[in-house]
């Protein structure tokens, strides 16, 4: 039924562990971040709080730390490329050589092993963050080719269900694009937007089983975050205690931010871990069939574009292969 080994997933985790402690690093930290900024806007609504009466120390509260709490989100708003480029797609590329079984460097070099073969493939950021975005959206174009025939049946309730269905599988199609750019990784392609094309196209002929596979692994992702929150209830009750001026919901909100980054830190390599081996098993041997790119092409504007892009980036490398400028 399903088309890769938890056991193996355990073993790429295990040998690509130094960029798992990189992770931990990072989205803890984030979680960190927005506790510490959060609480300390509260603290400062507080003080300013006590000029007023207790109605307006309590909006003072508020607005503190929901300016602590939004400064937060906006820089890491500018950060999301390079957090994608680094942290993501950084562990992906080492994944793949475990599943390749090719040798890894041990420690910090496994990481700076990581991003060189990230510049080889993507070149810059951007890059990798401009195709992840098109990806996104051609995942979402897939999701309605896959669903639109059953919503076209005459049957009263699966009009509702249909949109249930939609939302699930949207939700699913998140666990992909990283996937999707793997593609690249592991075919050492030299052109990041055919890859990425082809590897779209690749899924979407095989839609049916990839999402099999991402819907048991999404279900069992966020059973598992749902067990850790209630775990981190009772030490974001106590931070929440420490800080100043705070209120019982920050309860609530410390608690999923400490899931989330047990989920994005830990549970979500594994499943990705896991998605990959699903999709080389399930894609092994296959081209992209030409009418799924026919109809991709007619359902995606994003899709076009990337086929564009792909042609551009073609075009850049036979000028530079014959030593003249794009200009």
């Amino acid at each position: 039924m399903f088309n890769f080994s938890i056991g193996l997933s355990f073993r790429v985790m295990r040998r690509t562990a130094p960029f798992v402690l990189f992770r931990i690093a990072v989205y803890f930290g984030i979680a960190a971040a927005y506790v510490v900024v959060a609480g300390t806007g509260a603290g400062i609504g507080w003080l300013v709080g006590a000029f007023g009466d207790e109605d307006f120390r309590t909006g003072a509260i508020l607005w503190g730390g929901a300016i602590g709490f939004g400064a937060v989100g906006g820089i890491l708003y500018f950060l999301r490329e390079y957090i994608l480029y680094l942290v993501k797609a950084g562990h992906i590329a080492v994944m793949i050589e475990v599943l390749e079984d090719r040798p890894l460097p041990r420690g910090e070099n496994q990481i700076e092993y990581a991003w060189d073969i990230l510049a080889e493939r993507f070149g810059e950021v951007s890059v990798l963050f401009g195709i992840d975005q098109i990806v996104k959206a051609v995942l979402r174009a897939i999701i309605g080719l896959v669903g639109g025939a059953a919503s076209l049946l005459p049957v009263p309730a699966l009009g509702g269900l249909m949109r249930i269905i939609h939302t699930f599988l949207k939700i699913v199609a998140g666990l992909m694009d990283e996937v999707i750019l793997a593609h690249a990784i592991r075919t050492r392609s030299e052109d990041p937007y055919s890859s990425a094309r082809a590897a779209l196209v690749l899924y979407a002929q095989n839609a049916q089983p990839m999402m099999v596979n991402a819907a048991w692994l999404t279900i069992v992702s966020w059973v598992i975050a749902l067990a850790v929150f209630f775990v981190m209830l009772a030490p974001a009750a106590f931070v929440v205690w420490v800080l100043p001026g705070t209120f019982s919901t920050a309860t609530f909100v410390f608690a999923v931010l400490f899931a989330w980054a047990v989920k994005a830190a830990l549970i979500e390599p594994l499943v990705i871990a896991c998605m990959l081996q699903a999709f080389f098993s399930v894609t092994e041997g296959q081209v992209p069939k030409s009418d799924w790119i026919a109809r991709l092409g007619q359902a995606s504007a994003k899709f076009r574009k990337l086929s564009e892009e792909a042609s551009g980036w073609a075009w850049k490398g036979s000028d530079a292969a014959d030593g003249r400028s794009p200009d």
